[in-house]
């Protein structure tokens, strides 16, 4: 059944009333569902180019696994991190928040004083941020979880240099989009540039030190600061709504075992569950009580969101993968209406697409 006074789609409906209620300025939505073959439905700015932030993680994750490099130690890969504690750390405890490392550095600061940045200074700086409790030999599993934005900036520069890369989005865009055909909505300025692609993009926040609203342009500090337009292991890639859900389509195509344009492709590990909470490597899973996935979507569904306002879902049992893209941080990332419009949003794409034909 569709909403009531629905004029012509669900995902339309929920983006539509995401902008009415003032939740973002902008907004678009969708679904997809697999009964034999792909369904899908979108609505809202689908023409848009969301800072997808977080949502960018799940790409790099898949890359790493795409690459062949999950159990490389990071020192083996980014000479900067040679003699910190993170030195030994594998590569796939840091897409599963479990290298020790603190959630977030300021690793932009030098640009608030006017001063260039010296990569090389922070990605030693972000190896070098192991939190007090994380002290002694690393156990098998890794130490207790805490979402790390570091450990993916870490990992993402190891992974560019592992493939010889300019940075984790040039990688994302060569591993993973460009093989599902994105190349030409979904992937870092630069890389969307390359193509010809100059929007149009959802505008992010008002931030006067970087010269007003942010568009065309990594909403994510620490991203600018370490690969400008290009991207980084946490952030920097954008894309539209039919682009996120073709993603999300791919993982549950390959975790399916249909060999697609990612080829034979493990993501088992991607998606396990892991002891100490519902993180895992790449994604993050449903939570029993108050997810933002809402209340229909089934207990080992995992997805991710991003701090722009963006989100993905999968739902592994019923087949479905739902997407919210957002840009709530316009004008300020103090507008935080999206927290309690996630849940609703998401069932009813979710419900919508469990409806026959």
């Amino acid at each position: 059944m569709q909403p009531e006074g629905q004029p012509t789609s669900t995902a339309t409906f929920v983006a539509e009333r995401l902008a009415r209620e003032g939740v973002a300025p902008a907004a678009a939505a969708g679904w997809a569902a697999r009964r034999g073959v792909w369904r899908r439905e979108v609505g809202g700015a689908a023409e848009l180019l969301f800072d997808l932030a977080s949502v960018t993680k799940p790409m790099t994750a898949i890359a790493v696994a795409r690459a062949g490099i999950r159990g490389v130690p990071l020192g083996a890969l980014l000479p900067e991190a040679r003699g910190t504690p993170s030195e030994g750390v594998c590569l796939e405890l840091l897409l599963a928040h479990r290298a020790g490392l603190e959630a977030h550095t300021p690793l932009y600061a030098p640009l608030l004083r006017g001063e260039s940045i010296d990569v090389p200074g922070a990605l030693r700086a972000a190896a070098r941020a192991r939190r007090r409790e994380a002290a002694g030999d690393l156990p098998p599993e890794g130490f207790p979880p805490v979402y790390s934005d570091l450990g993916y900036a870490l990992a993402g520069e190891a992974l560019a240099r592992a493939v010889g890369a300019r940075d984790a989005g040039e990688a994302i865009s060569s591993l993973v989009l460009e093989p599902l055909g994105l190349g030409g909505c979904a992937g870092t300025v630069r890389e969307l540039s390359a193509r010809e692609v100059s929007g149009p993009f959802a505008p992010t926040e008002d931030v006067p030190w970087r010269g007003g609203v942010v568009v065309g342009a990594v909403h994510d500090e620490n991203a600018w600061a370490l690969t400008g337009l290009g991207g980084s292991g946490h952030a920097g890639v954008f894309g539209t709504i039919d682009a996120v859900l073709e993603l999300g389509s791919a993982v549950l195509d390959t975790l399916d075992g249909i060999v697609g344009p990612w080829g034979a492709l493990d993501l088992g590990w991607l998606v396990r569950e892991r002891p100490g909470g519902t993180l895992r490597a790449g994604f993050d899973g449903k939570s029993a009580e108050g997810s933002s996935a809402g209340t229909r979507m089934g207990p080992r569904s995992f997805g991710h969101l991003g701090f722009t306002g963006t989100s993905l879902w999968i739902d592994p049992e019923a087949r479905v993968v739902v997407a919210v893209l957002t840009n709530r941080v316009c004008p300020t990332r103090d507008h935080v209406a999206i927290r309690a419009a996630r849940p609703w949003a998401h069932d009813a794409l979710w419900t919508r697409a469990q409806e026959p034909e």
